[in-house]
């Protein structure tokens, strides 16, 4: 009696596995198709973009386009554009998706040059498309090392353009240069081993004749490091170590030989000032993670931001958020630069929203501490010296028990990029509050073996019950104060913000939120819902005199424009 059940069953079985894989075919064959567009796969030329420095300097005299991963080298995420207003926003709708063919993460900001957008499939290969129908010009594959790692997802979270040609920092620790017209491949330079945990998942930027990344891989005890590139040559022109070795300056932050392995990662494009020719850029947290047994100091130039001349490399000045860090704050933060009004002045600064909670105003010319306040509920520190060191709070250390921590591991916020607006005087921050309870393993700190983890206990749910939410938060860059919360529905967020001349906000949440509020007070202007989480930073161009905006949420790529 049981073999022909077991037959049965079998057959069943067969029948629902041939409509599975028959499912997941006719899924890629449509994914396909809607990523090629009815050209096929077959490339095809784009118009030469012909984007000199000096256009990527003023692009906000060129709105319809977005030439840098932040929108401008001041990483602001604000546009000029005004077609799309507090009035019609209501009116948005879905003009063209473009569907990924792969199923790793994406979290990429496209560029747009002239009508042609150019976007990543992760983890690593370059399209371009028409920017006014979504339709395929032409793909550039470059497949990973399979040795290469990361904590955090196989993905680059978007490119450079200088000239005629594109810049992908790939996955497995490669600099590659693309033709922008034909999707050829023009150089290829290693700078780490991917087997080491070394992966790039930034998008570069280019600062006159060079092209500048850093990678990440601090979970792996990489030593991180900061270089560039020759744009037209690929050979690398200088390296900044940001874990310094014997006879660097603040070598002595780091106790024994932990600086082999001290982490400072790279996580998020810096900026640029052509007036003072300086590049700003964050670094992630020291390695090992959540114990700082064994490398006992302040452990420079983790969680700090550091300012570099780019034609050589020579460190300006640092600032660090989080001295000797054991709670995974890296200050992998986008460098908003903005001259504003303080204290009767105008001062060149630095607007910065850290992991720790903390939202800072720095110098930028001279690195001075300009403000420090929480940003969100934080217990970690008292307040700060005339200098700017943080003042620790007494018992908010890791211990075996476990230590209640505000914020928690995934910090106030993270890597996803904040925007300054220039028509409101604000600073928009994807927020989110919450708490983790941090632990250490033991009496012995955790040991290195190459292309391993190499970190502590990983934390544990903060406080029971608690109000944990992701919100906009709005602030006065000037006071600290804040002036509006957009509450989200999900508990958490992980999307980026934009701003427009129009004072319309985009932003969007972990349900599939997206949204656009009035950035003067946060109210809700319209909305829709895509689906999986929204976890990337939306840019809006115009083709054809009509506003666009792009968001990238799942393996979609999804448009709007007005009705």
């Amino acid at each position: 009696m049981q073999a022909p059940l077991g037959g049965a069953i079998s057959e069943v079985y067969m029948i629902k596995r041939t409509f599975f894989f028959i499912s997941v075919a006719a899924f890629f064959a449509a994914a396909s198709m809607l990523a090629q567009g009815p050209q096929g796969p077959q490339n095809r030329e784009a118009p030469a973009p012909n984007v000199s420095f000096e256009r990527i300097l003023k692009a906000n005299q060129e709105p319809h386009n977005w030439l840098t991963y932040g929108g401008s080298l001041t990483s602001q995420r604000h546009s000029e554009l005004a077609q799309i207003t507090p009035e019609n926003a209501r009116e948005l709708e879905l003009k063209w998706v473009f569907q990924s063919r792969s199923l790793d993460k994406h979290e990429v900001t496209p560029l747009v040059v002239n009508g042609v957008m150019y976007t990543i499939q992760s983890p690593n290969d370059v399209i371009a498309l028409d920017a006014g129908t979504g339709k395929t010009i032409w793909t550039y594959s470059h497949k990973p090392d399979p040795a290469a790692r990361n904590c955090c997802g196989k993905l680059s979270r978007g490119l450079a353009i200088l000239g005629d040609t594109v810049f992908l920092a790939a996955f497995d620790a490669r600099m590659i240069a693309i033709d922008a017209k034909t999707g050829k491949e023009l150089w290829n330079t290693p700078a780490a081993d991917p087997k080491q945990g070394y992966a790039f998942t930034h998008a570069p930027l280019v600062v006159k004749d060079k092209v500048i990344a850093g990678p990440a891989g601090g979970e792996y005890g990489v030593r991180g490091f900061i270089a560039a590139w020759d744009v037209n040559t690929g050979k690398e022109v200088w390296r900044f170590n940001t874990v310094p070795g014997p006879g660097e300056p603040g070598h002595e932050t780091w106790s024994g030989d932990s600086w082999m392995h001290g982490g400072a990662p790279i996580w998020v494009t810096g900026s640029y000032d052509p007036d003072l020719n300086l590049t700003y850029w964050g670094t992630g947290n020291p390695g090992p993670d959540w114990d700082g047994a064994a490398r006992l100091g302040d452990n420079l130039y983790s969680c700090s931001v550091i300012a570099l001349n780019p034609d050589t490399g020579k460190l300006q000045w640092y600032y660090q958020f989080s001295p000797h860090n054991e709670f995974d704050w890296d200050s992998t933060q986008t460098p908003v630069l903005a001259d504003i009004e303080w204290q009767g002045r105008t001062r060149k600064v630095m607007l910065w929203a850290n992991r720790n909670g903390m939202f800072y105003v720095i110098d930028r010319i001279t690195g001075e501490y300009m403000k420090g306040q929480p940003f969100v509920k934080t217990n970690w520190a008292t307040g700060f010296d005339p200098k700017g060191r943080p003042i620790p709070a007494p018992g908010i250390v890791p211990t075996k028990e476990g230590t209640l921590v505000y914020p928690g591991n995934q910090g106030g916020t993270n890597w996803y990029p904040p925007s300054y607006s220039p028509k409101t005087g604000l600073f928009y921050i994807p927020t989110w509050e919450n708490s983790s309870t941090t632990y250490i393993k033991g009496e012995e700190p955790p040991e290195f073996h190459e292309g391993q983890n190499f970190a502590g206990l990983f934390p544990r749910p903060g406080a029971r019950g608690e109000d944990a939410y992701g919100a906009v938060r709005a602030i006065d860059p000037k006071t600290g104060e804040k002036k509006w919360d957009f509450r989200q529905s999900a508990p958490s967020t992980e999307a980026g913000i934009l701003t427009t001349a129009s004072n319309v906000l985009f932003s969007g949440g972990r349900d599939g939120a997206f949204y656009a509020l009035d950035a003067r007070d946060g109210k809700l202007l319209w909305q829709t819902n895509l689906g999986p989480s929204v976890a990337a930073g939306p840019m809006t161009y115009m083709v054809n005199g009509k506003q666009y905006v792009s968001i990238q949420v799942g393996s979609a790529l999804f448009t709007f424009g007005l009705r």
